[in-house]
């Protein structure tokens, strides 16, 4: 949360954590159209307010239908995407989804899932032999910050608590690339292994964006979709040439300082 901060700062982005607006008027200042008023009576002005909110699942169409509806007003659907309601198929930000390390649906407003939910709701609309199932979601999702990189997949320490997991999460730093070869920027990185089992649970990554953050952070979701352990990630054959890795890659390596401090 520090680095990006930090990194909204540097163009002179003004962060106002721990407060909630309260009110939006017609400013009286010639330089800008609107005043916002804070809850800690704070006055921001602004030529354009976007409030970003959040998403939430619309099934009042569906409801009214008959279907039935599930975690934060999502349709429920099995993993084939069907509903309750015969020959009713649905997917994407409207239902819930599978989640992998909860074995149970949750909520995730992503794109990529949406995709390969319709893909599956598509084919067994059509279909009439064996159902396509959804294999799930791990919530992986990346974002751009300026000239950082961040992404995340799995769960954290509350999260993986809830799934009824003992997790515990490793922080740690790396180069991107070996130092001898210029450019070499840090990548910050948090690791989160079930200390019982030495399952991988999930990972955060926050570095450059031309640090491979995304694609490093698909090879932990990878990983996860699969059920491995932290210290099999070691074992992974992954490319390496100075200008892009290191011989082991700062994935692999942030793996094995979990290992190291939490195994057994």
């Amino acid at each position: 949360g520090l680095l990006i901060q930090t990194e909204l700062s540097q163009p002179g982005v003004a962060l106002v954590s721990g407060v909630s607006a309260t009110r939006i008027e017609k400013s009286s200042n010639e330089k800008s159209r609107l005043l916002v008023h804070d809850s800690l009576g704070g006055q921001h002005l602004a030529d354009l307010v976007i409030l970003a909110v959040g998403a939430q699942p619309n099934g009042e169409l569906a409801a009214a239908a008959g279907a039935q509806l599930g975690r934060g007003g999502a349709l429920q659907v099995n993993r084939a995407m069907r509903t309750n309601l015969r020959n009713v198929f649905a997917a994407g930000d409207c239902v819930e989804t599978y989640h992998r390390l909860f074995d149970a649906p949750r909520y995730l407003s992503l794109g990529t899932v949406a995709h390969k939910q319709g893909r599956v709701a598509g084919e067994n609309s059509v279909e009439t032999g064996m159902m396509r199932q959804f294999a799930g979601s791990v919530g992986t999702q990346s974002l751009k910050v300026f000239g950082l990189a961040v992404a995340r997949t799995g769960v954290g320490d509350a999260e993986g608590r809830e799934a009824g997991f003992d997790p515990i999460t490793m922080k740690s730093t790396f180069n991107d690339h070996k130092a001898y070869y210029p450019g070499a920027t840090r990548l910050f990185m948090h690791v989160t292994g079930d200390r019982r089992s030495g399952r991988l649970l999930g990972a955060q990554i926050v570095g450059a964006a031309n640090a491979e953050v995304s694609k490093r952070i698909d090879i932990f979701a990878t990983a996860l979709f699969q059920g491995a352990s932290i210290e099999a990630v070691s074992d992974f054959d992954l490319s390496y040439t100075p200008p892009f890795s290191s011989p082991w890659d700062p994935v692999q390596m942030a793996a094995q300082e979990w290992v190291r401090a939490h195994s057994g």
